[in-house]
């Protein structure tokens, strides 16, 4: 279906949840943007915007605009790959494996960047000899409903990665918000997209609206926050294993993991055990954990990566060369995210200049 121009986004929420998905998307909460289920368009975070620097986050009144800020701290993966799932439940001597929830959720204004943090966790939990079944169920039941930035943060790298901030693929729809306030370029990116988008009012898209919508993304690739020079980066990391660099950065880092907490793409988990109370049952469950922990690593009652400038050495160096080995691309996508919510201000842009 060619692009269509919408003027409301309440027909899209409804006909969404019609099909019977549940509609999150940005919201105000807490004096940060997180995903939310929404119940209409007036839910949405409409004339507020961000800044964004390092360490540092701040809500302000912005322009007149539904999607006028940049990353949050929620990404898809809380919806791909659960902070804390069920894997077996014992009760009575029986151990029943949990079954996998995975909702039908349509997932409202995903960046481009965030699109491309979703192809590089397929290819880690679906691109192997042993696919995650749980992971394959959660990412079929996604209706992905992207929306190309607009105000990229202070801490935005995305168009040094290749990864936005116009999505190209991935996507079910995409929307491009218009200078115009309140008028949306829809492009299909799938059937089940198209077929949802012939059913909504709209208008066909004109050269003048392509033009505009081109114009969008010109003018956030041109504003981004920050910038990375990937030549020799992959090379140049192993070669510094040594660096005093490292030890450096140790010396800020608090190794409080919010850098993997926030990100994308990081899927490292753990898993535990523990009994109810009355003694009648027990559980085993997956979470989110972090290289940055000091027992990630354990063996043999002792962590192989003692230091924290071991630890960040080894994170750094995964996202930007080791993880080219393993999955034949970055595992940074260029968010921004650990920049922002590091309490040190940690900037991993200029960590990598400093290295290279």
């Amino acid at each position: 279906m060619d692009p269509v121009v919408l003027d409301s986004l309440d027909p899209l929420i409804g006909r969404l949840r019609a099909r019977g998905y549940a509609v999150v998307g940005p919201t105000v909460r807490d004096g940060v943007i997180r995903f939310a289920e929404l119940g209409s368009a007036a839910d949405l975070p409409r004339g507020w915007s961000d800044e964004q620097e390092p360490g540092r986050y701040r809500l302000r009144q912005g322009d007149d605009l539904v999607f006028g800020f940049a990353a949050s701290p929620d990404s898809a993966k809380r919806y791909t790959q659960p902070p804390r799932s069920s894997l077996f439940r014992w009760r009575d001597g029986v151990a029943e494996e949990t079954p996998v929830e995975a909702p039908r959720v349509a997932l409202l204004g995903v960046r481009a960047c965030d699109l491309a943090a979703i192809a590089v966790q397929d290819r880690v939990f679906l691109g192997g000899r042993h696919p995650d079944e749980a992971y394959r169920a959660r990412r079929e039941a996604l209706f992905l409903v992207a929306v190309n930035c607009a105000v990229p943060s202070g801490t935005c790298f995305c168009a040094s990665m290749g990864t936005g901030p116009r999505a190209t693929t991935g996507f079910d729809l995409a929307l491009t918000e218009l200078a115009e306030p309140h008028l949306f370029l829809a492009e299909a990116g799938s059937e089940r997209g198209g077929e949802l988008l012939a059913e909504l009012p709209h208008r066909p898209a004109g050269p003048a609206d392509l033009e505009a919508a081109d114009e969008v993304s010109r003018t956030a690739a041109a504003r981004m926050g920050r910038h990375v020079d990937l030549d020799g980066v992959k090379e140049r990391l192993v070669e510094q294993r040594e660096s005093p660099v490292w030890n450096e950065i140790a010396s800020r880092c608090l190794t409080c993991t919010n850098c993997t907490m926030v990100c994308p793409t990081c899927f490292c988990t753990t898993v535990e055990d523990a009994t109810d109370l009355a003694g009648g049952g027990a559980e085993r469950v997956e979470r989110w954990d972090s290289c940055f922990t000091l027992g990630f690593t354990e063996l043999g009652g002792a962590p192989v990566r003692g230091s924290g400038a071991a630890r960040y050495r080894q994170w750094l160096t995964h996202k930007f060369s080791t993880w080219v080995d393993q999955f034949g691309t970055y595992g940074c996508i260029g968010c921004g995210r650990c920049i922002t919510w590091c309490p040190a201000g940690i900037d991993i842009t200029e960590e990598l200049e400093r290295l290279r």
